[in-house]
């Protein structure tokens, strides 16, 4: 009788716990800083550093974490232009530091370096060449501080253009180039999402999104790259109605977990934002005119991790260039049920192939 009665007992004593009105008189702790003590790694052979290193000659933030240092080390190129990881990296991600010494950046003109920094000079130097190079730095910056021959590249959206030209320079620092939601032709790509956003939308009947999709028409305009900057609010917006970022969800929860993130306070993350509005307007004309479909061969492995529903990164282009890959070894991963933002949309499918399919590379 006592053991039946028990589920019950620790209900009352959990619902005892709060006011009529809600919550107990007495605050609990904030969620970032619960996160942030949660979050810490403990053990001898452990690693949890994050702060300010010099990149290019200018202060760039990393974070490096993981369970044993013995593990290999993985950095995470994030997407944007200066859409930053390092926010929600301790919900989606947390679960890679068992495997491997993970490491977040925050790219010149983004987030965290984008507040370190003056962005009048940074400006004068922001291009896709220097991003590429300051990967390259960084990269040699781990490989020498923690003692690695080795180390994964992996990338996401933006960050794959910079990680597919780092591979091509550096091919023997890398156990394998690891690409989620892989750009190839970034008009084609942009054209493509944009017509199927549109053929969506007329067959849902929604005269709003026709209409306002239409009104921008070309879309991407490639004699004027200012007025695909100018209109690209309006067609992400039905583009991510449509699952082009998210499939099931439609709309993920990136901003509600990053304000609970214990490395970014709320000021941060408005700068964050301010700081991928200026990477956009600084970018934008220059990635119009980005095409990997040339680049054949990989000196390194390569595996591919894409949302057979992506409309952000057209999943036939990528499925198209693969097939012209020559590697050592190449795998081409399907995720049937998400769109864009895999980690966010397939966590455990994204550990999981991770670890069965990256981790034996580096043994």
């Amino acid at each position: 009788m006592l053991r039946n009665s028990l589920p019950l007992l620790m209900l009352f004593l959990f619902l005892g716990s709060f006011s009529l009105n809600g919550y107990s008189q007495q605050a609990g702790p904030k969620p970032n800083d619960l996160f942030a003590q949660i979050g810490k790694i403990h053990g001898e052979n452990s690693i949890d550093e994050q702060g300010y290193v010099s990149i290019g000659g200018i202060k760039q933030w990393i974070s490096v974490r993981g369970r044993n240092k013995d593990n290999p080390i993985l950095l995470f190129l994030h997407g944007g232009p200066g859409f930053t990881t390092s926010p929600v990296a301790y919900y989606y991600m947390r679960d890679w530091e068992e495997y491997f010494t993970v490491v977040q950046w925050d790219q010149r003109g983004a987030g965290k370096t984008y507040d370190a920094n003056d962005a009048d000079q940074v400006k004068k130097t922001l291009s896709v060449d220097r991003l590429v190079l300051d990967a390259e730095d960084l990269s040699a910056y781990l490989r020498k501080k923690y003692g690695k021959r080795k180390i994964i590249l992996m990338a996401h959206s933006f960050g794959t253009i910079l990680g597919v030209k780092l591979a091509q320079k550096h091919p023997d620092w890398f156990y394998a180039y690891v690409g989620m939601g892989q750009f190839v032709n970034f008009a084609r790509s942009e054209r493509w999402g944009y017509e199927q956003t549109l053929a969506a939308a007329k067959k849902d009947n929604n005269t709003e999104a026709v209409k306002e999709l239409i009104s921008i028409a070309p879309f991407p305009d490639p004699k004027n790259p200012q007025r695909n900057l100018e209109n690209l609010g309006k067609e992400r917006r039905w583009l991510a109605t449509y699952g082009g970022y998210y499939w099931e969800s439609k709309f993920g929860s990136f901003n509600e977990v990053a304000s609970m993130s214990p490395v970014y306070s709320e000021a941060e993350l408005k700068l964050r934002n301010e700081a991928q509005a200026y990477s956009d307007t600084i970018l934008w004309a220059e990635l119009g005119g980005v095409d990997l479909s040339g680049i054949k061969n990989f000196g390194c492995p390569m595996i591919i991790f894409q949302g057979r529903h992506d409309l952000g990164t057209a999943s036939f282009l990528v499925d198209e260039w693969f097939s012209t890959i020559n590697a050592p070894s190449k795998k081409l991963i399907w995720f049937e049920n998400s769109s864009h933002m895999l980690y966010e949309e397939a966590p455990g499918k994204t550990l999981v192939t991770l670890v069965n399919q990256v981790l034996p590379l580096t043994q």
